[in-house]
């Protein structure tokens, strides 16, 4: 019997210490920290949608999802799409007994088994832009329908891709439309904090959304009448086939699409999301086009109601971003310009004095002029007006030298 050498004992020992320090290297911690993508990533897992991440090599896609299926604690399952064959995900033909009176069941592969006895789980699909033509036809009711053979994937399961671009992907091929129009596709980039704090140890913290219960119902009606608002108004998006091959491979708008961006809207209003959350989350399942449609149409449903701004004016809690502050202020005067009151005008300019106390005064220089023109020749000029009269002139001769500057310096570069 070979007996063991000092030399196998120095090597054996060696091996341990490079253990212990792979060990620590791989000993990191989470911090909670926004991360955009990541929010909009849980969003999607949270409302049961495929999510397909689309990003370069070594971009931390993988990483990503390892870490969000600690963080949910859900096992985690990885198919490598490109190197199976179509029959991996349609199921393969086992003849029984008697095939002509009992048929031939499509048997499931064995992760799908696992998943199905383990009731829940993150299947992830990889490398799906190296899969050919026929493989993703395979992956067709899988996506959608979660079947696999004769097998059902049970509720628990939820499904996320990932995917490089073509032009850097080992024999890439595009994705076909009806797949892709499965997915809510993500755009996953690198954020130089973030890759420079998880290398010292930390990342950030993948977790569930946390969804406000007694707000579902005006979350779903919110959804709703985005959604519908929008298609009623403009019926050519409902169904839009990009005529490029590589946009067919993204997010466009189909029935399918606008009932996922119907969710994620219901799922991003509960959980509060920010609006650049929502902005991923929207253009990722009908497209950019259609997706900032859709979220114009959210910020003029999000807009005050100027009646309530003009009973309240000293009150009056106006948005914060510049566009949409300039809307809401321009709604308040054509309110009084429909329904022209003395009382009404003197709130507008009470209102305009509120805006200028909370925000950037040149956004007053248009609403003021106009609420200037409805002053009746009975109406005594308020003190808010007199007040605004400065703000805006100085607004005004801002504008100007900055229109004169800048009529300089395209002369002088000619």
């Amino acid at each position: 019997m070979p007996t063991r050498t000092s030399s196998d004992s120095l090597r054996a020992s060696q091996l341990d210490v490079a253990d212990a320090l792979l060990a620590l290297l791989r000993d990191t911690g989470t911090e909670d920290r926004p991360d955009d993508q990541l929010t909009a990533l849980t969003l999607a897992v949270a409302a049961d949608l495929p999510v397909l991440l689309w990003g370069e090599p070594g971009i931390g896609k993988t990483a990503a999802l390892t870490q969000l299926a600690d963080t949910l604690d859900l096992p985690l399952t990885t198919v490598i799409a490109s190197v199976h064959e179509p029959s991996d995900f349609s199921g393969l033909p086992v003849i029984g007994d008697d095939p002509a009176r009992q048929g031939v069941p499509m048997a499931p592969p064995d992760w799908a088994v696992r998943l199905v006895r383990a009731g829940r789980g993150l299947l992830f699909l990889d490398e799906l832009s190296t899969a050919p033509p026929a493989v993703q036809a395979a992956l067709l009711r899988l996506v959608l329908e979660r079947r696999i053979g004769a097998l059902q994937l049970p509720p628990g399961v939820r499904i996320v891709a990932a995917a490089n671009p073509r032009a850097s992907a080992a024999d890439g091929w595009e994705l076909s439309p009806p797949l892709a129009n499965r997915f809510v596709h993500l755009r996953w980039t690198h954020d130089h904090d973030v890759v420079v704090r998880g290398l010292g140890g930390t990342w950030p913290r993948a977790a569930l959304p946390r969804l406000d219960a007694d707000a579902l119902p005006q979350a779903v009606d919110r959804a709703r009448r985005a959604v519908t608002g929008l298609l009623a108004a403009r019926p050519a998006l409902v169904h839009r086939l990009p005529s490029d091959e590589t946009r067919r491979g993204g997010a466009w708008p189909s029935p399918r699409s606008w009932e996922m961006a119907l969710c994620l809207i219901a799922f991003a209003t509960a959980a509060k999301a920010s609006r650049d959350v929502l902005a991923l989350l929207v253009r990722g399942t009908v497209g950019d086009g259609p997706g900032l449609e859709l979220l114009a149409a959210l910020d003029r449903m999000d807009l005050p109601d100027p009646e309530l701004l003009l009973a309240e004016p000293e009150c009056a809690e106006l948005p914060q971003r510049g566009d949409l502050r300039q809307a809401a202020l321009d709604a308040v005067v054509d309110a009084v310009r429909k329904r022209p009151e003395k009382a009404r005008w003197d709130a507008a300019w009470s209102l305009l004095v509120r805006a200028v106390e909370t925000g950037a005064p040149d956004l007053l220089v248009v609403p003021a002029t106009t609420l200037a023109t409805l002053r009746r020749e009975d109406w005594a000029v308020p003190a808010a007006m007199e007040r605004l009269a400065g703000v805006v002139a100085v607004s005004r001769g801002a504008d100007r030298a900055g229109t004169r500057a800048a009529a300089l310096t395209a002369r002088a570069s000619r």
